[in-house]
């Protein structure tokens, strides 16, 4: 399990960094649009688009602060290590679904298995956290119960 862990581990970091680049890359053609956009006699029209172009560059600058976070916070992650609670890095098998505690970033699947990649606090991962293996809890009206942490 804790070579799994640490597969699901390199594919989220895999997974963030191209989302990174890809980012950076929108940012990068947005600035050049604005840096092209040139004071036409339609002034108007010349402000709207620069207004919208500012939109963008400022949802794609967002997005890049949150995948920075991401980033840290999987660079924080120890997959050497067993939990015995559930925590940040636990990949947490239930009678549900397999779930490895660390970005939300979806399905993530290797040769040995798959898993969820959820966030400590979306709202499954913040149930999760601190249970431990027999535990049980109630998540959208469904009996979940945690079969083991790593």
């Amino acid at each position: 399990m804790q070579e799994l862990k640490e597969a699901f581990c390199k594919q989220c970091l895999h997974i963030v960094e191209v989302k990174l680049q890809n980012t950076l890359s929108r940012i990068q053609s947005l600035q050049n649009d604005l840096n092209s956009e040139t004071k036409s006699s339609a002034g108007d029209k010349h402000e709207t688009g620069r207004a919208m172009i500012q939109l963008e560059m400022e949802k794609e600058s967002q997005k890049l602060n949150d995948l920075q976070e991401m980033k840290n916070t999987l660079i924080r992650i120890d997959t050497n290590t067993s939990n015995e609670i559930v925590k940040l890095g636990s990949l947490v098998s239930t009678s549900m679904a397999t779930y490895f505690i660390s970005a939300s970033l979806g399905a993530l699947k290797t040769e040995n298995g798959s898993c969820f990649a959820i966030s400590p606090k979306s709202p499954i991962g913040s149930m999760l956290l601190g249970k431990k293996t027999g535990d049980e809890l109630v998540f959208n009206g469904r009996k979940i119960e945690i079969n083991s942490i790593t």
